[in-house]
């Protein structure tokens, strides 16, 4: 969705892959004006280089993340790129900084390079993490912060595949649109250069973390939203499609009940017993996905395809 809640703001998106550019694709779709500078021989692993070549889902990720910016494509080896990059350091509010140390020197955007131009900027710097000094990537992330334990409870399989989207980056590259939001607004107010640091590890804790409290850790690991009651679930059809029910509150249940003739009370919906799921179920596997939206089509019940 877009809005213009940021028209006027400048933003140098000096990074690449998920989070940076997903940050600058936010801030984008808020009115920013964001240029994405990128090598003009090696431009973005997502196009080029082996995350293109092995998965062809990363190029069209990349479209997305990128659309409504302007790509700029620059020679990080030309020594007249420095003064480039410059100029546009000149004119932005903003910089998505994500980059490593040797090529910000290179290209002379260090933490020294921006104070020097002596203006109000601010600057959000990507790091994987404040205390873990090792490479990680989303899976990591979301092991160490304990999230992907909830994945794996209760499974036993020698090989298990990783969670459908990848979680902490993409959590990671909205934080770090928020983080530059607010260094903006601080470095506009006190007319100077203001650094934010964002990390992928410590912002993964904090925005998922209080949706699994450490004080029920060990204790449960079956919630509302991941499958623990029959009203907030996926359901098979007769067809071999999907819905998703989500009738939580008992207006929508005892509505749902009445549509599909269940016999099944109000109170029974937060009933984490087996039978209730397969009563559900058995009820959607007599019918094709068609006739499940068209019982309901005129209805408000928190009934949706999949």
């Amino acid at each position: 969705m877009k809005n213009n809640l940021l028209a006027g703001i400048k933003i140098l998106d000096l990074s690449h892959r998920l989070p940076g550019p997903l940050g600058g694709k936010i801030l984008a779709d808020q009115g920013a004006e964001v240029i994405k500078v990128e090598d003009a021989k090696f431009k973005d692993p997502f196009i080029y280089g082996l995350f293109a070549e092995m998965d062809e889902s990363f190029p069209a990720m990349y479209d997305e993340l990128n659309s409504g910016k302007n790509i700029v494509r620059l020679d990080f080896k030309d020594p007249q790129t420095p003064d480039k990059i410059k100029d546009l350091l000149n004119e932005v509010d903003g910089i998505i900084m994500g980059i490593p140390p040797k090529l910000r020197e290179r290209l002379k955007v260090t933490d020294e390079d921006i104070k020097a131009v002596n203006r109000p900027i601010g600057v959000v710097e990507l790091f994987a993490s404040s205390k873990v000094t090792k490479s990680m990537h989303d899976i990591n992330a979301m092991a160490l912060s304990g999230l992907l334990a909830l994945h794996v409870e209760g499974r036993d399989e020698e090989i298990i595949d990783p969670p459908y989207l990848p979680i902490s980056g993409i959590n990671f590259g909205v934080k770090a649109a928020f983080d530059l939001v607010c260094a903006i607004n601080k470095a506009k107010s006190e007319n100077t250069t203001i650094f934010a640091q964002s990390y992928l590890l410590e912002s993964t804790k904090e925005i998922f973390g209080p949706f699994w409290p450490k004080k029920i850790r060990g204790k449960m690991s079956k919630f509302l939203h991941n499958g623990r009651y029959p009203c907030y679930s996926i359901y098979k059809t007769k067809d071999g499609k999907y819905v998703a029910l989500g009738a939580v509150e008992e207006k929508f249940w005892n509505r749902f009940c009445e549509i599909f003739s269940l016999d099944i009370p109000a109170t029974f919906r937060f009933n984490p017993d087996q039978s209730l799921f397969k009563k559900v179920s058995d009820n959607f596997l007599k019918l094709n996905k068609s006739e499940i939206l068209k019982m309901s089509e005129n209805e408000d019940i928190c009934l949706s395809e999949v």
